[in-house]
C-alpha cells in the first residue's frame, strides 16, 4: 500500500487492487498476507501516521473478512498495529524489532496477536549508507535474541513470535550470504523460528548479473528453497506460487524412501 515499493512501484496502492492482489495471493497459497502502508525500501522517506492508518486498516479488514489467510501489518508504529490489530490482522511485522515505538509490544502482547522481530541498521532512509560489522552472524543472532527476550518480557507468547535478520536492511552483499549460511545458528541463537524475506531484492541482482527486481524470480526461487531446507519456518515472496510449489515438491522429497513416499 505505498506508491513507492522497490518491487512493484505502487501497483497495488489503491484499495481496490490491493485486496484483490492479496485474494488472488491467498489463493496461490499464501498462508500469511503481509500489509504494509509505509516504504522500508533503502532511502525511503516516513509516513505519518494518519495516512499510514489511512492506507493499510481498510485493506486489513477487508482481507481478514474475505480470506483464510493470516494477516500480518508491516509497521513500527504501535497505533498502527493496534488499528490493524483490532481490523483483524493476527500478527505485527516490524522491521525495528518494537525499537522505533516503546508501546508496540505491550500492544502486541495485549492483543494476543504474533510479532516479527527484525533486525536492521538505522532506519530505511539511512541503513544502506554505510553498513559495517565486525561478525555480522553474530551481531544479528545477538541483537534477535535479544528483541526475543524483550518481546516474551513485554508478555508476547513464546509460540507466537518469528525473528528475521533483516536481508537486505543495513547489509552489503557479503553480509546477506553469511547471514543465509547461518539460517541454523540464527535460530538457534534467538530460541525462535526464523522469517527469511530476500524476494527480489537488489543483492540477488548483483549476483546474477544485475538482473531489475522484476527479472530475480529464479534468484529468489533458489533462496527460497535454500531457506526451508536450513530450517526457516517462513520465506517472504512476491511470487507466491512458484515458492508454495517448490515447498510442497520439498515435502514430497523429505518423505521419500527406497520403498515409496511415505504419508
Amino acid at each position: 500500500m505505498t506508491p513507492d515499493s522497490f518491487s512493484d512501484g505502487g501497483r497495488y496502492f489503491a484499495r481496490a487492487s490491493a485486496v484483490r492482489h492479496g485474494l488472488d495471493l491467498a489463493a496461490a497459497g499464501a498462508a500469511i498476507l503481509d500489509v504494509g502502508g509505509e516504504s522500508t525500501r533503502p532511502g525511503a522517506a516516513p509516513v505519518g501516521e494518519a495516512e499510514e492508518l489511512r492506507r493499510v486498516v481498510p485493506v486489513v479488514r477487508d482481507l481478514a473478512s474475505e480470506t483464510g489467510a493470516w494477516i500480518s501489518v508491516d509497521t513500527t508504529k504501535a497505533s498502527v498495529a493496534a488499528a490493524a490489530l483490532e481490523a483483524g490482522a493476527a500478527l505485527v511485522n516490524d522491521v525495528s524489532a518494537g525499537l522505533a515505538d516503546p508501546e508496540m509490544l505491550s500492544v502486541v502482547a495485549r492483543q494476543g496477536a504474533g510479532f516479527v522481530a527484525m533486525h536492521m541498521i538505522g532506519t530505511p532512509r539511512t541503513m544502506q549508507d554505510d553498513p559495517k560489522y565486525d561478525d555480522v552472524v553474530s551481531e544479528v543472532g545477538g541483537f534477535l535474541a535479544e528483541r526475543a527476550q524483550a518481546a516474551i518480557a513485554a508478555g508476547i507468547r513464546p509460540d507466537a513470535l518469528l525473528v528475521d535478520p533483516g536481508i537486505g536492511f543495513g547489509k552489503t552483499v557479503r553480509h546477506n550470504l553469511e547471514l543465509l549460511a547461518a539460517i541454523p545458528e540464527m535460530s538457534a541463537v534467538s530460541g525462535s523460528p526464523v522469517l527469511v524475506g530476500a524476494s527480489r531484492k537488489s543483492f540477488l541482482g548483483a549476483i546474477v548479473g544485475g538482473l531489475p527486481a522484476d527479472r530475480r524470480e529464479e534468484a529468489t526461487l533458489a533462496t527460497t528453497i535454500w531457506a526451508f531446507e536450513s530450517g526457516a519456518s517462513v520465506v517472504r515472496v512476491h511470487d507466491v506460487e512458484a515458492s508454495v510449489r517448490a515447498a510442497r515438491l520439498l515435502d514430497v522429497i523429505r518423505c521419500a524412501t527406497p520403498e515409496g513416499v511415505a504419508a
